[in-house]
């Protein structure tokens, strides 16, 4: 799916299929993390593996208010115990299918918010 392009200065998300997602200035393969000034990929797989070992390193390259994570085609959640977790560290989280999370992204984005994008 392709997504209009918000900023060529940020992070924004151009399209996402196929295991790959293309941002304004490169390509990355899923699973990855991105934010406003920072894109990588990952060895997070699934929901389950996310917790605060697996993202204070990707949280501590830009400020990061919320994290998005996209799951696929299907939204998948995180566990209570995972959610107070990452509150834990001032981050609030949405999970949704990987196609909205990117749009979300892309809107947060924009409207210049710390905002952390995880594609699973």
């Amino acid at each position: 799916m392709e997504f209009s392009q918000q900023d060529s200065n940020q992070n924004s998300v151009i399209y996402i299929e196929n295991n790959q997602v293309r941002l304004a200035h490169t390509q990355l393969k899923t699973p990855c993390f991105i934010s406003k000034n920072f894109s990588t990929e990952i060895d997070i797989h699934s929901v389950t593996d996310i917790n605060k070992i697996s993202l204070f390193p990707l949280t501590n390259q830009d400020e990061i208010d919320i994290l998005i994570i996209g799951t696929g085609k299907l939204p998948k959640f995180l566990s209570g115990k995972q959610q107070v977790d990452i509150q834990q560290m001032n981050i609030g989280t949405e999970s949704m299918n990987s196609e909205s999370a990117c749009r979300s992204f892309n809107l947060l984005l924009s409207d210049v918010r710390n905002v952390g994008l995880l594609l699973l």
